[in-house]
């Protein structure tokens, strides 16, 4: 199932209707130029069906936790640019610069 059907379901629900159906979800990814397979929405509808979407986040959220991730990681090195020691530009000679020649 590909997540444009989880996705419409979602927006449904988040302007406010509890209980999508699958003409619901074929509007909503039609209404972007998105194809629409009937079979797939009305499977997730009836998967879905009596359950509330927030229950269900926070049901993920618990399998999710011995996943980790609260740690993030550092951040990645910096590279190195231009050469060594100061005072060179690589911007363009300005006005002045060029009536000395």
């Amino acid at each position: 199932m590909g997540l444009k059907y989880v996705g419409a379901y979602l927006m449904a629900v988040l302007a406010g209707n509890e209980n999508p159906t699958a003409a619901d979800i074929k509007k909503i990814l039609e209404s972007v130029e998105s194809e629409c397979d009937d079979e797939i929405a009305g499977n997730l509808v009836s998967e879905l069906e009596g359950k509330t979407v927030h229950e269900l986040i926070a049901a993920g959220k618990e399998k999710l936790k011995g996943f980790g991730g609260d740690g993030g990681g550092g951040g990645g090195a910096v590279a190195a640019t231009g050469g060594a020691g100061g005072g060179g530009s690589t911007a363009a000679p300005t006005e002045a610069k060029k009536k000395k020649k």
